[in-house]
């Protein structure tokens, strides 16, 4: 086999492993995410927030300046995430406030530090689900 040929396979089997996969009980583990956003005047924004697993579903609550970014992005309800290395440039973010309350107690359970940051405006509740490819 030719070295151009063995050259060109390697470099397709490391874009195919390289893609991210979405998990969403090994991101249950994790503190963190990061979303992007892109406002019509402050551009592209990536904002860090907690997230929660109920369901096998990925669920953030938002404070006020992040919902205002969410409501005011251009790419409107899909965002890109960043989340335990990986970056997911289409996935789609949905309100939910049917689940703000289990959300907000999930988030109690997990992160101790929620005992103060519960009192704070939470008016955004989104479920994080991939894109159709």
């Amino acid at each position: 086999m030719p070295r151009r040929t063995i050259i060109c396979l390697l470099a397709l089997l490391t874009a195919a492993t390289a893609h991210a996969a979405w998990d969403s009980a090994a991101f249950s583990k994790l503190d963190t995410l990061e979303f992007r956003t892109i406002g019509p005047e402050e551009g592209e924004h990536w904002s860090t927030v907690w997230l929660v697993v109920i369901d096998n579903q990925v669920y953030i609550r938002l404070g006020s300046r992040a919902a205002d970014r969410m409501e005011h992005n251009t790419t409107k309800p899909n965002v890109a995430l960043r989340i335990g290395g990986q970056q997911f440039d289409n996935v789609v973010a949905q309100p939910a406030p049917d689940m703000a309350a289990r959300v907000a107690a999930a988030m109690g359970e997990k992160y101790w530090s929620d005992v103060i940051i519960r009192h704070f405006n939470h008016p955004l509740t989104m479920r994080l689900v991939p894109a159709a490819q």
